[in-house]
């Protein structure tokens, strides 16, 4: 099979396939295929031979946006098989088989149904295969073929970054790279010239230029000034085909801005300034701006102003504002119209950011000069002194003369002047001013213990003006006099030992005084010379504003006198000296031998007893012994009234404890005990005496006649029956007495009431076995017992 294609875009392309078509079927296009074929020979195996592929495969190519009326003519497919009887047919799979290419089965012509777009699929791969019609059994193998979209023009370059913003410096040098674009096409650059692109600039000469083959952006004039123009638009194109005719094109927009240098000196729009300053302006205050013009911006626009000479140096001084670049000029010190009318300052703006490249266009600075006129104000009274401080003496008399203040008016009019003070504090309303000399008075007695100071606030006005007023502060300091005497420091606490001795010192006082040193800082002390000789106490002068408090004699007893009291007279330094007199309390206190005092109080009770420690301890002792006799007694009298039988499990309900001892077997007198030997002796049935009985007892009609025949079970259940009988059973209270034990038992009675024997003459072993309820009797009466008593 042979493949031919006849896809031409050009005169030579025509010339190719014309070639292709009459030349390629004898030695280019095919290859004769000999089907797969069996030899029988006599006596040999059937041999099979592989098959020769008779394929020749050329890339077809197909031109892209075909618009014709009819399919588009890709190629042929043949196989040596086909002898054109129609008996080979030609399949075409792959992709775009039976869609976009459709092939003719019986010539193998491939046609284009679709228009095709290399930029969205650049080839096809298909596979074709010859079969018999007939038996539909391939003649050869499947084989693979390429069908590639053959590229033509159809798009143009473009900018995929645009539009551009780019900054440059003014007055760079020709030929400075600004900024490099790139275009793009998404022809096949490998095809011709569809893809290949060039620069051109429309818009933007004669300032810049494009290089045509790389796309950069230069500058195409010396010193550009930003000043002169800032903003340019440059626009740019891209062509392909070479920039042939007929190529396509595509253009952006570089919007180009040049940047700002320092190459603009500062210029003050005058040389010469004139400014009015009232002479009342404020120290301190901005009195007039200055402002010097440069055609920079930003930083290479900042100046700094300076005054460089002229006589107002010393009077005003000038700063800079960083957001407006003005000069303000402010003033150092007060002006005064009546000394100096005018100042002259030479003031300097110079550039901060200097680019040395443009030195040349310097100097970066320029001067003016500033005529400052000082205006004539009429000003308040200026006092001779900024403050005043004056003094009296404290208790000093209403109207006492404190001070003077002077004040003047500063203006050629030489107004007089009225002075008062401001009440606007109660210190004001202490003192007084004549309004016409200024001197200030005491309004009140002063106290300097209680105030030292006094700050009032002098004003003065001008009598043509009152609208015009200054201040003066004035402080007042009160004198001391000596009005207070001396007293004691504090309230001491002065104890003295009873085993001290004599010239012993137990305490040093100080004392104060109100005023200040020059009047009392020396303190004398001494005792009252009025009074008699202290036999018990003196006083010794130290000389350095203490003293001392000494004894006189050698022991103190407390319980003759515990406290006493000392008189001290206290004098001052002062002029004139003022003394006072103070009492100090001294107690008797007992102490240790180290001088630690041990106790203060009076013990009465012992010292008029005149008994020692030694007897009083000796007394305690007496005291607790007999207490603990008393207690041993006790316990020992509780200990014999205790029970002899005391069991680990009462089997009792109700134990009743009567405290009366009786008189013992013999007395027959206290308490009847025949009702414990016989039934016949206890007493007749008793009834109950809180409710009247409604029936008779059955006692008396009962068949038998005597007491003497009823046993102890009987006598229970008569007695059962009839408080079962009773309608006045609870909630009424009834008592039945039963106090008879029984005949007898097999173990006999354990009560020694009836006992003919004594308590020695019995064997009482057996009471061992009747179990844990008597193990403590058999203890009592058996052998235990009277192993305990050996």
């Amino acid at each position: 099979m042979r493949i031919t294609s006849t896809s031409c875009i050009c005169p030579v392309l025509v010339c190719l396939c014309f070639v292709q078509r009459c030349y390629g079927a004898a030695h280019h296009g095919s290859i004769k295929v000999t089907r797969n074929q069996t030899k029988h020979i006599e006596g040999e195996t059937e041999v099979h031979h592989r098959p020769k592929r008779g394929w020749v495969w050329n890339q077809f190519f197909v031109l892209e946006e075909h618009m014709g009326p009819d399919p588009q003519y890709v190629g042929k497919l043949h196989s040596n098989s086909d002898k054109g009887d129609g008996s080979v047919k030609y399949i075409l799979t792959g992709e775009g088989a039976g869609t976009i290419f459709i092939i003719d089965d019986t010539t193998g012509d491939i046609h284009s149904t679709k228009s095709l777009d290399r930029e969205q699929k650049t080839h096809y791969v298909l596979h074709a295969q010859a079969i018999d019609r007939r038996t539909n059994k391939p003649l050869e193998p499947e084989s693979e073929f390429i069908i590639k979209v053959q590229d033509i023009n159809d798009n143009a370059p473009k900018f995929t970054d645009g539009p551009y913003i780019v900054t440059v410096p003014e007055m760079s040098e020709m030929g400075t790279s600004v900024l490099q674009v790139t275009a793009t096409d998404a022809d096949d650059p490998t095809y011709g010239n569809s893809a290949r692109v060039v620069y051109s600039i429309l818009q933007g000469q004669p300032y810049f230029s494009v290089d045509p083959k790389t796309g950069v952006i230069r500058t195409a004039l010396h010193n550009m000034d930003r000043e002169a123009r800032e903003h340019y638009s440059v626009v740019i194109q891209a062509k392909d085909m070479a920039g042939q005719v007929g190529g396509l094109s595509g253009s952006t927009t570089v919007n180009i801005t040049l940047t700002d240098v320092n190459d603009n000196p500062p210029r003050f729009p005058q040389k010469h300034y004139q400014l009015y300053v009232p002479e009342s302006a404020q120290v301190g205050s901005a009195v007039g701006k200055i402002k010097a013009n440069d055609a920079d911006t930003g930083s290479n626009a900042d100046m700094k102003y300076t005054i460089i000479n002229g006589d107002g140096s010393g009077v005003f001084s000038i700063s800079t504002d960083k957001e407006t670049r003005e000069g303000i000029l402010s003033l150092k010190k007060p002006l005064n119209y009546e000394k100096k009318k005018s100042y002259t300052l030479n003031i300097e703006g110079a550039n901060t950011h200097l680019d040395f490249r443009f030195s040349h266009l310097g100097p970066f600075k320029d001067v003016t000069m500033l005529k400052v006129i000082v205006g004539d104000v009429d000003e308040p009274p200026l006092f001779t002194m900024p403050s005043y401080v004056m003094e009296v003496y404290e208790n000093a008399k209403i109207g006492t003369p404190v001070g003077t203040v002077t004040a003047h008016d500063p203006d050629a009019a030489n107004s007089l002047v009225r002075y008062f003070i401001d009440h606007n504090t109660e210190e004001d309303r202490y003192f007084t001013i004549d309004a016409s000399t200024g001197t200030i008075k005491t309004a009140k007695i002063f106290d300097r213990e209680e105030t030292p100071w006094y700050n009032i606030t002098v004003a003065a006005s001008e009598i043509d003006n009152p609208g015009l007023v200054s201040h003066v502060p004035v402080g007042v300091k009160i004198l001391d006099v000596n009005d207070n005497p001396p007293e004691l420091a504090r309230d001491y606490d002065v104890v003295v030992c009873e085993n001290t001795k004599p010239g012993q010192v137990i305490q040093t006082i100080t004392a104060t005084d109100k005023d200040n040193s020059a009047n009392g800082a020396r303190f004398h002390f001494s005792l009252d010379e009025g009074l008699a000789l202290n036999p018990n106490f003196t006083l010794r002068n130290n000389e350095d504003n203490t003293a001392s408090i000494l004894t006189r004699r050698r022991r103190y007893s407390r319980t003759t006198q515990d406290i006493y009291y000392l008189p001290v007279l206290i004098s001052d330094g002062g002029v004139p000296p003022l003394s006072s007199s103070s009492t100090l309390t001294i107690r008797v206190c007992a102490c240790e031998r180290d001088g630690r005092v041990r106790t203060c109080h009076a013990e009465a009770f012992l010292s008029s007893a005149g008994l020692s420690t030694g007897a009083l301890i000796a007394i305690l002792l007496c005291v607790v012994i007999l207490l603990a006799i008393v207690v041993l007694f006790i316990t020992l009298r509780r200990s014999k009234k205790e029970p002899l039988i005391i069991s680990e499990e009462d089997v009792r309900e109700n134990v009743v404890t009567y405290d009366d001892e009786g008189g013992g077997e013999e007395d027959t007198e206290a308490f009847d005990i025949t009702a414990l030997r016989n039934p016949s002796a206890a007493e007749e049935l008793k009834y109950r005496r809180d409710v009247r009985p409604e029936v008779k007892p059955l006692s008396r009609h009962h068949p038998f006649s005597s007491l003497d025949s009823i046993d102890v079970q009987e006598f229970i259940k008569q007695r059962l029956a009839e408080a079962d009988l009773d309608p006045s059973v609870p909630p009424y209270d009834s008592l039945q007495t039963y106090a008879y034990e029984g005949h007898r038992s097999e173990a006999g009675s354990i009560s020694s009431l009836d006992s003919a024997t004594t308590h020695s003459d019995q064997d009482y072993n057996y009471l061992g076995d009747w179990g844990p309820e008597f193990k403590k009797l058999a203890e009592l009466y058996g052998e235990i017992e009277s192993e305990r008593t050996t």
